[in-house]
């Protein structure tokens, strides 16, 4: 398995779906935290999900994800994803993305790559233990983030 790619900007510039659940019950937001690297001898991904977002509950409940990246025309459609809930619109058909399993999760048929993830851990952060600025900025007024830790196990591209 090999991934070739810019991993400073593939959160923070690209963007990402991170998908949680399976064919028959899911959903998905877009995510501009997160890494890639190796830990334990693995490769994984880490991403960040305040405690209050829907795809919270399928992060908990499944032993899979996904992170789905798409071509830059896609950028609207993941700032849907991003800030309306799958609780609220039907997320899961909007602008005519095609949801498709992948692995024990799900993708899009649209997404460019696709990294399926087992979760090997999971974390919340402390607002405490950040510099004060971080933490005024980020959870003064908001959840706090659950971090993910995922082994990478499939890439689909």
């Amino acid at each position: 398995m090999e991934l070739k790619t810019d991993i400073f900007s593939k959160f923070d510039k690209e963007w990402a779906l991170l998908n949680a659940g399976n064919m028959d019950k899911f959903n998905s937001m877009t995510v501009s935290w997160g890494g890639l690297g190796t830990l334990w001898g693995k490769p994984v991904a880490t991403v960040y999900v305040r405690t209050s977002r829907y795809t919270h509950e399928f992060m908990d409940n499944g032993e899979y994800f996904t992170l789905s990246f798409f071509p830059e025309d896609y950028k609207k459609v993941l700032g849907v994803f991003g800030s309306k809930s799958g609780r609220d619109i039907d997320k899961m058909n909007y602008e005519g993305l095609s949801a498709c399993p992948a692995g024990e999760s799900i993708t899009y048929k649209e997404a460019v790559m696709t990294l399926v993830c087992k979760k090997l851990y999971k974390q919340q952060l402390d607002s405490s233990k950040m510099p004060k600025e971080i933490a005024d900025t980020y959870y003064s007024s908001d959840a706090p983030h659950d971090m993910y830790i995922g082994e990478v196990v499939e890439i689909i591209q």
